[in-house]
């Protein structure tokens, strides 16, 4: 079937703006948050019963917990690719150029399998050595490299899955992602739980049924789009490179993923520091802190996310007037569901944690420090989101980038060494106030770009009628 008989995808370039945007985040969040809710049981199940003693399944627990910030630092490089290649869906389907939708989405797929055998190649030769760097605990360390040598065998099959449903997404379609998701999370927890119980694998357990579970995602949603009709179709005869789509992937998405790293290396610090307490207390507490939040993060996250996919479908039509409220109502709704969220969780800090770490009083006082420096600034890293992701939408990388680097990175660092090292390494507090301070300076920083953006084609919506009255 050729390009141009394929069914419609969703414009998001019209009608009511508010419903539009609502209409496409909630199958995106609701996507998010299922994906939390599964990674969720995972650290309750080997915070619960990884162990025989509670000494063991802290440990557990922290190997997962410890693992976070090395995966991410590996991976984000080659899942900021996704994020190009779905700004370049977006601007294609935007300006009607269907044949350059198709190019895209075969030379990603190709992209991401690239990549995923690089990563998982990465991650199985280089655990021990990328533990030992961040200073992980000795007694953690066996299990942190288990879990991680585990979890990095799926790679292959997660970079598939996101490259895949980047692009969906980028065509108007969030529901579809939400069900294959769904699908592989049931199994996920189902397989932590025999790994965990039955077989009593504790973290390794649960990155194997990670892992499993990420292939199962990535079937789904290839078999889709090898059937599907719309802009999307995948045939694997012509899963190749094709030069201008993997052009602008790169020009994209690589910065994208750099920028990603960014906040990783310095999450990877931070990972550091809370090791340099030598205590698994402290990581465990944080561990399940980090999970809570993450759902606050999460939901800002998609929202944000969603201002992408709208900016890329708008400047691909070239309508800038329209795209000045879509913006400035992503950044409403990032307010108010990240603000409401952190204050929600903040109230029932204690009882949550308790579900992760149950009975243990000193992890929980860290998990609810954690919560109140953290999670209720939280809302103020949505707004960053929002001017990173509407960036991206107008296919500019290199700023955001940069952004990151000297806001959310270097300040981060410099907060770390100037101040929590020197004076107070032994308040934890400390070390937390790095996150909300380099927050603010970074989402400040973008608001004059995203201006100069709108200035740029000011005239363009204009010329436009102009030409369609003529």
């Amino acid at each position: 079937m050729s390009v141009a008989l394929r069914k419609p995808h969703k414009d998001l370039t019209e009608g009511n703006i508010l419903q539009q945007i609502i209409l496409f985040a909630l199958p995106l969040i609701a996507t998010s948050v299922l994906q939390l809710l599964f990674n969720t049981a995972d650290t309750i199940v080997v915070g619960r019963w990884g162990g025989e003693t509670e000494a063991e399944r802290e440990i557990a627990l922290a190997a997962v917990g410890s693992c976070g910030a090395i995966i991410n630092l590996v991976v984000n490089v080659f899942l900021g690719l996704s994020v190009g290649a779905g700004v370049c869906v977006a601007h294609a389907i935007g300006a009607k150029e269907f044949e350059t939708v198709e190019k895209t989405v075969h030379t990603a797929v190709y992209t991401a399998l690239i990549g995923g055998v690089l990563t998982t190649a990465v991650g199985l030769i280089l655990t021990p050595q990328l533990l030992s760097l961040i200073g992980v605990e000795q007694s953690i360390l066996p299990e942190a490299i288990l879990y991680m040598r585990a979890y990095f065998c799926g790679m292959p099959a997660a970079l598939l899955y996101n490259y895949c449903a980047a692009m969906l997404r980028a065509s108007g379609d969030t529901a579809r992602p939400l069900g294959f998701l769904s699908i592989a999370g049931v199994a996920n927890v189902l397989l932590n739980l025999v790994m965990v119980l039955v077989f009593k694998k504790g973290a390794l357990g649960v990155g194997v049924a990670t892992a499993v579970s990420n292939y199962i995602s990535c079937a789904l949603i290839i078999a889709f789009l090898l059937k599907t009709t719309g802009p999307c179709h995948l045939d694997l005869k012509k899963i190749t490179i094709h030069k201008e789509p993997f052009k602008k992937i790169l020009t994209i998405g690589l910065p994208a993923g750099i920028q990603s790293s960014l906040f990783s290396i310095s999450n990877v610090i931070i990972q550091s520091a809370l090791q340099s307490f030598q205590s698994a207390t402290i990581v465990a507490g944080h561990t399940a802190a980090s999970n809570l939040q993450g759902y606050i993060y999460t939901v800002m996250n998609s929202t944000a996310q969603s201002s992408m996919n709208f900016t890329g479908q708008h400047v691909g039509a070239k309508k800038y007037k329209r795209l000045k409220t879509v913006v400035l109502w992503h950044y409403l709704l990032v307010f108010v569901t990240g603000f409401s969220l952190s204050c929600i969780i903040f109230l029932l800090g204690k009882p949550l944690l308790n579900a992760f770490i149950p009975g243990n009083t000193a992890a929980i006082e860290v998990g609810m420090i954690s919560l109140r420096l953290i999670g209720l600034p939280y809302f103020i890293c949505g707004f960053l989101d929002t001017g990173s992701y509407t960036m991206r939408g107008f296919g500019k990388s290199i700023a955001p980038t940069a952004i990151s680097l000297l806001g959310a990175c270097a300040l981060r660092i410099v907060w770390i060494y100037t101040v929590f090292y020197p004076f107070y390494s032994d308040r934890i507090d400390m070390l937390y106030l790095s996150y909300p301070i380099t927050w603010l300076v970074t989402a400040i920083a973008y608001v004059p770009f995203i201006i100069h953006e709108f200035k740029k084609h000011k005239n363009e919506d204009e010329n436009i009628e102009i030409a369609q009255t003529c």
